[in-house]
């Protein structure tokens, strides 16, 4: 069966998009079985709703590390009382618990 190019309406914004041959092909080697009902754009805005934007650098926060004393970065906020690890102490800790 030969794939043609479809007009579909987005179910958000209600504008015509274009459902090309190539996503079709897609949709089949993938066994998605229903066509899309948002347009490009629409779901974009409600992928990057669900799940935030990953193309952001990570807030990082210095700490000194527990074991060795060398000031490192880690990517949450320490909390007093908690031991944080530089990445090399870390994986000992790891490795030995």
């Amino acid at each position: 069966m030969a794939l043609e190019e479809k007009t579909l309406v987005c179910r958000d914004c209600g504008q015509e998009f274009l459902f090309t041959t190539g996503e079709q092909e897609f949709y089949q080697s993938h066994g998605l079985q229903n066509e899309p009902s948002r347009c490009p754009d629409c779901r974009a805005s409600r992928r990057k709703e669900r799940w935030g934007n990953y193309n952001q650098p990570r807030q990082m926060f210095n700490a000194i590390c527990a074991e060795c004393g060398v000031e490192t970065t880690v990517p949450f906020e320490p909390r007093e009382g908690r031991p944080v690890y530089c990445r090399d102490c870390y994986a000992k800790q790891k490795q030995s618990g």
